[in-house]
């Protein structure tokens, strides 16, 4: 997972823009929602009321920007990818606090103290260290960083030892299963780095253990939305899902169990 981190930060501002374009309504179907004990939570340790003002950065087809807005919060969620940005568009409808611009954070004109929360869900491993200081520059004194996370869903490890043979057959490089203490190990060490950026302070850090139920079918579309996954070139890919499908249909049915940890940080902006 650190290895996946550090390669999200190193694209490039075009990258950003692109990468998930051929994928978002996959994204918006097949990625697991977050918590709303994870949600709550974030609002009472951040010492957030309806109505506050939150930048989010990475917003995705909307998936944490509607839960908030649903809370009562304005949000000005931002969106490099324009196909992302109009999924997140539609998906926050009802929502009329929420404005959703099409743009990296980089390239946005900052906002200076302007907002009560900078949000991050899943995505704050694309920012830049760089840009920490312009997230502080936006957010008002004693504000917070709030980052939400939902790791890499995994097999267990009875489905794993089965899939394992073909992963090193088709994708070598994905043949490892992540376990709960290295996923953990990674988003600890990142809210580390946070810290020591010298802009953020009184980092909390809480997670959950959760686990779902996924058909065949929307397990290979939930892969096809990670990043690793979407690296490989489309032969490789087409075969290694071929060849998933055909060895968990044959030995475990219609259906997979997957794992998951789901985390929170928040983090006060460093006056």
């Amino acid at each position: 997972m650190e290895e996946y981190l550090e390669r999200c930060r190193n694209r490039n501002l075009e990258q950003k823009k692109v990468w998930y374009a051929d994928v978002v309504e996959a994204y918006d179907r097949a990625r697991p929602r977050y918590g709303e004990d994870q949600i709550r939570r974030s609002l009472e340790l951040a010492k957030l009321a309806p109505g506050a003002r939150l930048l989010e950065i990475g917003c995705g087809p909307g998936t944490a920007t509607v839960a908030y807005a649903r809370l009562g919060f304005s949000v000005l969620a931002l969106e490099p990818n324009a196909v992302m940005s109009r999924s997140a568009e539609s998906n926050c409808t009802p929502y009329p606090a929420v404005e959703v611009r099409t743009t990296t954070f980089e390239e946005w004109p900052v906002e200076a103290e302007k907002f009560d929360a900078v949000l991050a869900a899943t995505s704050f491993n694309w920012v830049s260290p760089e840009s920490y200081p312009k997230v502080a520059q936006a957010l008002r004194r004693n504000g917070s960083l709030l980052l939400l996370w939902n790791t890499r869903m995994q097999p267990g490890r009875e489905v794993w030892r089965v899939l394992q043979e073909i992963y090193e057959t088709h994708a070598p490089a994905l043949a490892h299963l992540e376990t709960r203490a290295e996923q953990e190990s990674s988003l600890r060490k990142f809210g580390q780095r946070i810290v020591a950026s010298g802009r953020f302070c009184d980092l909390v850090y809480e997670q959950y253990i959760r686990e779902a139920t996924y058909t065949v079918d929307d397990y290979l579309l939930l892969l096809n939305t990670y990043s690793p996954y979407l690296a490989l070139t489309p032969p490789n890919r087409n075969a290694l899902f071929e060849a998933l499908s055909e060895r968990i249909l044959a030995n475990f049915g219609e259906q997979v169990q997957l794992f998951y940890l789901s985390a929170l940080q928040v983090a006060r902006r460093a006056d």
